[in-house]
């Protein structure tokens, strides 16, 4: 049997196992996966374990022991399934499958798993446990088949990728268990829609700035200095000088979507003076924090960045007599680029032009996601983000995920595997 044969025996069996990958799908998304705080991580370890194993896959499941989110209350578990094939390379197939909190404004039941319409909605099916499906029933298809795989897949699922990921992909590659020269190549189905290759992402700087003044009575607030009104200043110079600036930067990355070409600076949050539904008390604020998102581009780097933002605080200092700044960094992450000549991409791209029949385009990601781990930790270069579901969606209410698009993605990825083998 030649490899045209292979391949649309491969097509076949995707779309034999249709009703199974809906129903895996589903199944994951009554799973509350919600983070903050993890719950149900270990449950839906084991249902993802479960599934690999009855799908002939050795499992592994792999706590973040000495990781101060893992704890009895919401242990940090993660699962490894690995399907051995020849002496060839070995694959990775990495999702997440802890979910942001479902919000409002929901007309279907947010962990309910609906199927309808050629959809299925819940928080999280987008991103990214349709992913999860796809991923694992892209080999499943393979075997089917009769398809013999000259190398190895892994498909992990771990957790905490919505913030940060440091109890999950992080620890998994800082003991190796995804590793250069252990591990060939990875794909992460993310939700980037099903003709986007997501070859990297900007970098992230969380940082938060504290200001503080003299507390004094609110009737003679002359006798004191106000934090919050330093923090106004400083949220003054943010917004009509330096904003201003990263608008005007842009990356050459692909970053989609189009605004998210430029440089960004969001105010996350601000805390400062009495709890406004508290007993009121005549009080000069004498304590003001804000928590800044930064996302910075590849052309900035991190040390321009960290440096403009001492600037911001300084002009604030000599602008607000009185009040006391200081700038502590929250959370960095650098900007990262899968090589232009990666085999991983080159195998995605001719897939996705078998099973679609269109060129596929590159992008990058507004946000980050678990390459950043996959890169610096791991140091495995060749990575990117395919699978499943619109970006857009991620994190809304109502989200859902297209079965079409979960059967397209799951055969893009079986291809894909061979492709890289």
């Amino acid at each position: 049997m030649g490899p045209a044969a292979d391949t649309d025996r491969i097509l076949a069996e995707v779309d034999r196992a249709a009703d199974e990958i809906v129903a895996f799908t589903s199944d994951l998304v009554r799973i509350p996966t919600v983070n903050p705080p993890g719950d149900a991580y270990d449950v839906c370890a084991h249902a993802i374990g479960d599934e690999l194993a009855r799908r002939r896959f050795d499992v592994e499941y792999i706590a973040a022991d000495g990781r101060p989110e893992h704890t009895a209350a919401h242990p940090r578990v993660n699962v490894v399934g690995t399907r051995r094939g020849g002496p060839g390379p070995v694959v990775h197939l990495n999702g997440h499958f802890d979910v942001v909190p479902a919000g409002n404004g929901w007309t279907v039941e947010p962990f309910g798993g609906v199927v309808r319409d050629g959809r299925i909605y819940g928080r999280g099916v987008c991103d990214m446990k349709a992913g999860i499906a796809a991923a694992l029933f892209a080999v499943e298809a393979i075997s089917r088949a009769g398809v013999r795989m000259p190398g190895s897949v892994e498909i992990s699922g771990t957790v905490d990728e919505e913030s940060g990921g440091f109890a999950g992909v992080a620890y998994l590659a800082e003991r190796g268990r995804i590793a250069k020269g252990r591990t060939s190549a990875v794909i992460i189905p993310e939700p980037l829609n099903v003709d986007r290759i997501c070859i990297g992402h900007r970098g992230v700087y969380w940082f938060e700035v504290t200001a503080r003044g003299r507390i004094a009575h609110g009737s003679m607030p002359f006798l004191g200095v106000s934090a919050i009104d330093g923090a106004s200043r400083l949220l003054q110079i943010a917004r009509d000088e330096l904003m201003p600036k990263l608008a005007a930067r842009r990356t050459a990355m692909p970053v989609a979507p189009p605004g998210a070409c430029h440089a960004t600076l969001n105010v996350n949050g601000i805390e400062g003076g009495q709890p406004v539904d508290g007993i009121q008390t005549p009080c000069v604020a004498d304590l003001c924090r804000v928590v800044f998102d930064r996302r910075f581009l590849l052309e900035e780097g991190f040390d321009a960045t960290r440096a403009e933002v001492e600037d911001l605080v300084r002009r604030a200092r000599e602008a607000s007599p009185g009040v006391q700044f200081e700038l502590r960094d929250l959370m960095v992450v650098h900007p990262v680029r899968t090589p232009d000549d990666s085999p991983v991409i080159a195998a995605l791209q001719s897939s996705i032009h078998r099973v679609l029949g269109r060129a596929p385009s590159l992008v990058a990601s507004p946000g980050t996601y678990d390459h950043k781990h996959v890169a610096r930790i791991a140091g495995v270069p060749h990575c990117v983000a395919y699978g499943p579901g619109e970006l857009e969606l991620a994190h809304q209410p109502d989200e859902y995920c297209r079965i079409e698009d979960i059967i397209n993605a799951t055969k893009v990825i079986a291809l894909a595997i061979l492709a890289l083998m």
